[in-house]
């Protein structure tokens, strides 16, 4: 038997429990792993509290893994037994071991570690699609990142520097602030003493952001709109404070702007696309233009204090859980 956190019910993170599993054999294109790290995310959050559509039966949450193929099913050839692995898939990570689609797998590059790819697949894919076609950065361009101290916020200033443009980012508090600053962002407003839309129109000269990159949602929704230049473009990839539920497509009508609401999983569904934006995502790890080096250790089993930790906004960087 194998381990893992299960929701039996959609609540609060002590609806988690820590409970013996079954874990089948690999069937035809399938490829058992053993889990080495497994990464944290909003996501997770979504998935557990019932934000998001639940399956049928029980929830085992988790996004994103790495670990080391067991075995695998008949008509695999993409991966062997032994080959050190990752994925992002929606749910079913907080476990032990568990069968996963073989075509779902990315091998790991000798160079990086089990806990940088665990930390990675689900929020450096997330910074790559952003960045290349949510909105296609370009060097001259200006762009705002909310939560600049979390896990994707980290990895985006230093995509961005890396890229040439100039990344503002928002955060809580003068140490997040201070972190921040060391990834990449040119500036980082205190939302906790400043009101961020007046202060990206002063740091900008009244020239605004080509695009705002909004996790946050709710609280932070009209104030990124706020930010946007004349046909600029708002991304709202997440909902830490909340749902936006009171938009209206009149609001893009300052400055003819325009907004969408991407999903990771529609970016990385080809395998083509998932292998491109892996690499991509790889090579700038190992060539050291993107480094994921705020990442917090803690045993699976403690996977409901991780989550009352991000849904507290007590974390920093990428929490990520060890078998």
């Amino acid at each position: 038997m194998d381990m893992a956190l299960v929701a039996r019910r959609p609540g609060g993170p002590e609806v988690m429990e820590w409970s013996a599993v079954e874990t089948a054999a690999p069937g035809p294109g399938e490829a058992l792993v053993r889990h080495t790290a497994i990464g944290v995310n909003f996501i997770d959050v979504y998935h557990r509290s019932g934000l998001y559509p639940w399956p049928e039966g029980m929830m085992i949450p988790g996004a994103e893994a790495a670990g080391v193929v067991e075995a695998v099913g008949p008509g695999v050839n993409t991966v062997r037994p032994g080959d050190r692995v990752a994925y992002v898939l929606k749910f079913g990570a907080y476990r032990t071991r568990r069968v996963v689609p073989a075509g779902r797998l990315v091998r790991l590059p000798d160079a990086i570690p089990d806990t940088v790819a665990a930390s990675v697949m689900l929020k450096g894919l997330t910074a790559q699609y952003l960045v290349t076609s949510s909105y296609a950065v370009q060097p001259s361009d200006t762009v705002l990142v909310h939560a600049a101290a979390g896990g994707v916020g980290l990895l985006l200033g230093q995509w961005l520097r890396a890229i040439g443009a100039r990344a503002i980012g928002t955060a809580g508090g003068p140490a997040k602030v201070a972190l921040a600053l060391e990834h990449g962002y040119s500036d980082v407003i205190d939302y906790t003493a400043t009101d961020f839309a007046p202060e990206v129109a002063r740091l900008t000269r009244g020239a605004l952001c080509a695009a705002v990159y909004d996790s946050v949602g709710r609280d932070t929704w009209r104030g990124s709109l706020a930010c946007l230049k004349r046909f600029g473009m708002f991304v709202n990839f997440g909902q830490s404070s909340g749902m936006i539920e009171d938009f209206k497509l009149s609001d893009l009508a300052r400055g003819s702007l325009s907004a969408n609401r991407p999903m990771l999983f529609d970016y990385v569904d080809a395998r083509e696309d998932l292998e491109r934006r892996a690499a991509d995502l790889f090579g700038r790890l190992e060539r050291g233009e993107v480094r994921a080096d705020v990442v917090a250790t803690r045993p699976l089993s403690e996977a409901a204090e991780a989550h009352a930790a991000l849904e507290g906004r007590r974390t920093t960087g990428t929490t990520v859980l060890i078998p």
